[in-house]
């Protein structure tokens, strides 16, 4: 070990050769513009969990805030385009970790990555974003309104300086932090040849362990997933199967609601409701399949909508709420 700053020879060595590569006093001007913050491996507030790495990145870029805390955290990854099915399980089982003071850590991509920010938001817990471009974008534009969200409770971060455009090139390297920040890896829906898989493979490089959401046998989106299970990345069906792998204790939440967000409260509620699942239905089958008129058929969902027992999935489709 050397003596500067408590690092070993070879990080220092690096820090030092990132150092001769910036202009630190103009680098500091267009960050502070930016409203981030400069985060070296010799400071204190430099992510714990993230130094440990061989490859651990000289110069953080952060916005927001992050908590020692932090370091129980989880990346969950997947596809862009994914499925109604994958959304749902990133956002609840986000929800769910996060109640149980798990750091939800993700790329603030569309799909998955967005739906497991939400989950965390929603259970008031923590989430961390990690770009592939400079601090001061938001990638895609369309979250920047989630990525605002996240400021207020977690924090935005990257290893590229600013005026980084997203490129395709940047994003496996960014893949690395995002296991790099985490415990463990929860890939929820991901196809073949997908970015998650490269988060996963960089999980494992670092030592960490990969979790994997089932999917759907005949869904080109779940072959990845579905093959990582095959060769050997732990099965979860639920957020214990997750905290019993890192040793975390799982502690019951009482989820109190109103009994008549429980319970339809006629037969013809009834019947709609038995008729709804996880997957969409049109609501031309629910009218077919429940004999009922049209009118009442949708007079009855959007009672279920507001009951909290039904919501929409797309055009004229519903489904049950989780």
């Amino acid at each position: 070990m050397s003596a500067h700053a408590g690092l070993p020879d070879a990080t220092r060595q690096k820090f030092l050769q990132q150092r001769q590569k910036l202009d630190l006093s103009a680098e500091v001007i267009k960050v502070q513009k930016a409203g981030a913050s400069l985060l070296t491996l010799a400071d204190a507030d430099y992510p714990n969990i993230l130094r440990q790495l061989d490859d651990s990145p000289p110069v953080l870029y952060v916005r927001g805030q992050l908590l020692q805390k932090d370091d129980l955290a989880l990346a969950v990854v997947g596809t862009r385009t994914a499925s109604r099915y994958g959304r749902d399980a990133a956002h609840y089982l986000s929800k769910q970790l996060a109640a149980q003071h798990v750091t939800i850590v993700s790329g603030l991509a569309q799909g998955i990555d967005a739906a497991a920010h939400q989950g965390a938001l929603d259970a008031g817990g923590r989430t961390i974003a990690v770009l592939g471009c400079g601090i001061e974008r938001i990638y895609p534009r369309e979250n920047t309104a989630l990525a605002e969200n996240i400021l207020q409770n977690g924090a935005i971060l990257t290893e590229y300086p600013i005026g980084t455009p997203p490129s395709a090139a940047n994003f496996p390297r960014r893949n690395r932090l995002l296991s790099g920040l985490a415990r463990g890896v929860l890939i929820v829906e991901a196809p073949d040849h997908s970015g998650a898989l490269i988060t996963a493979t960089a999980a494992l490089e670092q030592g960490r362990d990969v979790f994997a959401v089932p999917g759907n046998i005949f869904s080109a989106a779940s072959r990845g997933t579905n093959r990582l299970i095959q060769d050997g990345a732990k099965l979860v069906m639920g957020v214990p199967d997750i905290l019993s792998e890192l040793n975390i204790q799982y502690t019951k939440k009482e989820m109190r609601q109103k009994t008549q967000h429980l319970i339809p409260d006629n037969p013809v509620e009834n019947a709609i409701l038995q008729l709804l699942e996880a997957d969409p239905i049109h609501v031309d089958e629910l009218i077919r399949s429940s004999g009922l008129a049209a009118s009442d058929v949708t007079a009855t969902l959007t009672i279920l909508e507001l009951k909290g027992l039904a919501q929409t999935a797309g055009h004229m489709q519903y489904c049950r709420s989780r």
